[in-house]
């Protein structure tokens, strides 16, 4: 081994003795955004299908490193990880040809398996972070059979689990339900060629092992990462009563059925330097990211409030009557086609879409997305109406306004809070802005706040909200 000492050798088999079972599991609470974009495949354009993406709220249409190190949040447990991951999002495709987003479960478990090989090429190297500007996928979402799966030995890079139900993982989406959650799987792989931060194909500069994730490198990418694994769950029990025919309901929203096709994205956002070290010194085999302590960590609270403002002017939830984009249901086993000249699609990228309610015009403004913690008084605490058939944002302000109060907000579907203070610690903490994006229960077209979040508005003097400041939502 050129230019390796007897004792740095030794060193390197140690770490790997230590490591082989070693891993974290990072959480990330929740989407930073959903929407068509994928840097990696369509940089600067609109992408061809709808992403759940998690991680910072630096995602946009085009990204460097230089670009996620601007992120003021995430929705990714670590302080030093301002990395992006993404898949694609889940529709339950019913039996009228309309399509219903599937909701996640608790957004999305990124595992970091310290995994080598003793025939790794480079095992005295150990294993290696991200570099900057680092990028990849896994996966292929034209692939509509088991047959061509990227790893080895015919392994499947995607994979499915249906919690609730005892039962060995899957290639394709289950044909039962998943009274637990449906979970999506996708290995990714950690084989570098030592040089190319990504490639054309978003792949060659990479490989897989000679097992998934615990077999060795080939010589042509002699050098190991640490192996990405991301968990992500969908919440598909509440469809149980609506499944037809002989086979499953679900479409991903590229228009496959079958999960073949299902991929994975990452933009590496992370400090390059605190990586190599959790790298080399968290040993733990539980798991637990907390026990690394090359980590800060951010509070749950302000991993899901914080977003990134989409900038694709579409429905992408509701009742749909086809998939956002150009992408038709395509069963295979053939690979699937995809032709981008259909008509009366988004393709221009728009400005930011604000995530509330513009009510200037009936002379209020936006203040926040602010808290209302569970089990606590009430971050506005005077009049209060819930009502599950009419409530909207014109509704809720007319009550407040009528009965004097400074602040209105709304909440959870239904539900409006009137009051004259509002608490600085109930706001937002800075760099997020939570997520009051639930619809209206009277007009699904205006926002009514979230859970345990309500969207506060606040008169303008005079009525008049012509200069009224616009919220810093950066």
């Amino acid at each position: 081994m050129p230019g390796m000492t007897y004792t740095k050798a030794l060193v390197g088999f140690a770490a790997f003795a230590v490591q082989v079972n070693a891993f974290w599991k990072m959480p990330c609470s929740s989407p930073v955004v959903v929407e068509r974009a994928d840097p990696i495949i369509d940089p600067g354009a609109i992408s061809g299908h709808v992403h759940t993406i998690l991680g910072s709220n630096a995602f946009n249409f085009t990204m460097d490193y230089a670009s996620t190190q601007t992120a003021t949040c995430s929705t990714c447990k670590a302080f030093e990880d301002l990395s992006s991951y993404w898949v694609p999002t889940l529709y339950y495709h019913a039996e009228n040809g309309s399509f219903i987003p599937v909701q996640q479960s608790g957004g999305a478990l990124v595992y970091y398996l310290q995994r080598t090989d003793p025939k790794d090429p480079k095992l005295e190297e150990g294993l290696l972070a991200f570099p900057k500007d680092f990028r990849m996928i896994a996966g292929d979402m034209t692939r509509r059979n088991t047959s061509e799966a990227d790893a080895p030995n015919g392994e499947a890079a995607a994979s499915f689990v249906c919690l609730g139900l005892d039962g060995p993982k899957t290639p394709e989406l289950p044909k039962q339900n998943c009274p637990g959650g449906l979970r999506a799987q996708i290995n990714f792989p950690s084989c570098w060629n030592g040089v190319d931060k990504d490639s054309p194909d978003h792949k060659s500069h990479v490989a897989y092992p000679s097992r998934l994730d615990t077999g060795y490198c080939p010589d042509s990418h002699p050098h190991r990462f640490i192996t990405l694994f991301y968990e992500v769950i969908w919440s598909v029990d509440p469809f149980k009563d609506m499944w037809y025919g002989d086979g499953q309901p679900f479409v991903f929203s590229y228009g496959d059925p079958t999960g073949t096709g299902y991929h994975g994205d990452f933009v590496n956002g992370w400090d390059v330097d605190v990586l190599q070290t959790a790298i080399n010194t968290c040993n733990s085999a539980s798991g637990v990211v907390e026990e690394c302590g090359a980590f800060t960590f951010r509070k749950d609270d302000d991993m899901k409030a914080c977003k990134a403002l989409s900038r694709v002017d579409e429905p992408i939830t509701g009742v749909l009557a086809a998939l956002p984009g150009c992408n038709p249901v395509q069963t295979g086993p053939e690979t699937a086609q995809f032709d981008s000249s259909c008509t009366n699609v988004v393709k221009e990228i728009g400005d930011p879409i604000m995530p509330y309610t513009d009510m200037t015009k009936q002379g209020w403004k936006y203040v926040a997305c602010a808290k209302d913690p569970q089990g606590q008084s009430r971050t506005l605490d005077g009049a209060t109406s819930a009502d599950t058939k009419d409530m909207t944002v014109d509704k809720c302000i007319k009550l407040c306004g009528d009965a004097g109060f400074t602040y209105a907000g709304l909440e959870y579907y239904t539900q409006c809070f009137c009051g004259d203070t509002l608490d600085a610690s109930r706001m937002p903490t800075n760099g997020t802005m939570g997520d009051c994006s639930y619809p209206c229960s009277g007009d699904p077209t205006q926002l009514c706040g979230g859970g345990a979040q309500v969207a506060v508005y606040t008169k303008c003097a005079g009525g008049d909200c012509t200069n009224a400041d616009v919220p810093d939502l950066f």
